[in-house]
């Protein structure tokens, strides 16, 4: 059993167990009034006299926007037009909806790290509250993963087809929750490494294992994270050529064979999926006295291998990959659940980021216009996750269509679907039961 918390199939489970009824709901004015609240905290640069259009119903309209599947500026501006009778029963909306150039204009203004920091706590309050109603997460680990995502679009210049470097961001990304903490844009792959390192100074990293691929096993990121008081699981690969053979040379297959009959660091998975059979293999030695430069590496305690064996069902093919880790923890189910949860930063993250809000095929050039707006894309799909139990079985991408193209009726019942009185007072009332 995952020895990190999986709050979202634990959320799914509690639901599932619950009546909830939506029908003929009012949106929850509540909740978009503490969403507004806390947008006040954002400082607006525009010239006071010159604002017609409040920052805080920029951003809700444009938050409303992307969970009504809105993917750009013109999606996000036409939805308000659209939806203009109904969001002011929320919002004033004195001098009408804004022009798609004024949602972006406005979005490359706004401070990145005060919008991630609002939507961050919106989310995370919702989830705090929730959790706290099921009585979980007490005693297990966060899974925080470092990450980096390339947007394929952005990589243009203004009036000209040459070719620039495509926008790059690093996430560092709650597994645990569903919920993306930071997002910072980097020029190159190679200045990557510093800002893992700056974020994670600021974390509280208490009961947290920190993840993260081979680029960012560094000595420093790794004395960070012990500071901050976290454990890790970091990926070796060519970028440490010499440490990474050492490793491999470690795990013979004598060594593995002598792990697995004791059975006490050794820990595997089967399933079967998709006409594949996995097989996933993981060995974990706590023999690191002999490594020259142990004590530069802060508390390292094991060295992970794992290998993952696929045969294909249809054309009896397979597939075998290995990798390897270092770590300072010594529990082989634990960093097992950690390696395989890092790929949830791709699949979870990347993946409907890509797929389901498009963002390979935004082409905003401006930065921070296009890096803000990805914060609000990670903010919906957060609280999507949410929806998804109580709504139905929808896909995200469903979902959004759902909110976009529904009746009034429609639009509240998802908006209360991310209503935590609502949902804490359900979960309290069949408690008592």
């Amino acid at each position: 059993m995952s020895k990190t918390c999986k709050f979202i199939l634990e959320y799914k489970e509690t639901i599932g167990n619950i009546n909830l009824n939506f029908d003929n709901c009012n949106p929850p004015k509540h909740t978009i009034k503490r969403f507004v609240r806390l947008l006040k905290e954002i400082d607006d640069v525009r010239v006071e006299k010159m604002i017609d259009y409040p920052l805080e119903e920029i951003i809700v309209i444009a938050f409303l926007a992307v969970l009504g599947n809105a993917n750009g500026w013109n999606d996000i501006a036409n939805f308000g037009k659209e939806k203009e009778k109904w969001l002011r029963k929320f919002l004033k909306l004195e001098h009408g909806i804004p022009s798609h150039d004024t949602f972006e204009r406005v979005f490359s203004l706004i401070n990145s790290r005060e919008l991630e920091a609002v939507t961050v706590a919106f989310v995370s309050e919702n989830i705090d509250k929730i959790r706290k109603a099921m009585k979980t997460g007490k005693g297990v680990k966060r899974l925080i993963c470092v990450d980096g995502k390339e947007a394929k679009g952005t990589g243009r210049k203004y009036g000209t087809e040459e070719e620039i470097r495509n926008l790059q961001t690093l996430h560092v990304y709650d597994a645990s929750y569903g919920i993306c903490l930071y997002s910072e844009l980097i020029n190159k792959k190679t200045n990557e490494i510093p800002v893992a390192q700056r974020i994670l100074e600021t974390i509280a990293l208490k009961d947290a294992v920190v993840t993260f691929d081979a680029l960012n096993t560094q000595k420093k990121t790794i004395s960070t994270i012990i500071t901050q008081k976290g454990s890790y699981v970091g990926a070796l690969k060519g970028n440490h050529e010499i440490f990474e053979s050492e490793v491999v040379n470690l795990f013979s297959e004598d060594v593995k064979k002598d792990i697995k009959d004791k059975g006490d660091n050794y820990f595997k998975t089967l399933e079967k999926s998709h006409n594949r059979v996995e097989t996933r293999r993981f060995y974990l030695s706590t023999n690191v006295k002999w490594f020259a430069d142990l004590k530069e590496w802060a508390k390292l305690k094991s060295f992970i291998c794992y290998e993952k064996t696929s045969f294909d069902i249809v054309t009896k093919k397979e597939y075998k990959e290995v990798r390897h880790y270092i770590s300072n923890l010594t529990d082989v189910e634990l960093c097992a659940d950690a390696i395989r949860g890092h790929w949830g930063v791709e699949n979870l993250l990347h993946w409907h980021l890509d797929a389901n809000f498009s963002e390979d095929d935004n082409s905003t050039m401006n930065k921070v216009a296009f890096n803000n707006i990805s914060i609000i894309n990670k903010m919906v799909l957060s609280l999507m996750k949410l929806a998804q139990p109580i709504i139905g079985k929808f896909s995200i991408r469903s979902l959004r269509k759902k909110f976009a193209w529904g009746t009034e009726d429609n639009l509240a019942k998802v908006l209360n679907a991310f209503d935590d009185e609502m949902i804490i007072e359900a979960i309290s009332n069949a408690n008592k039961k």
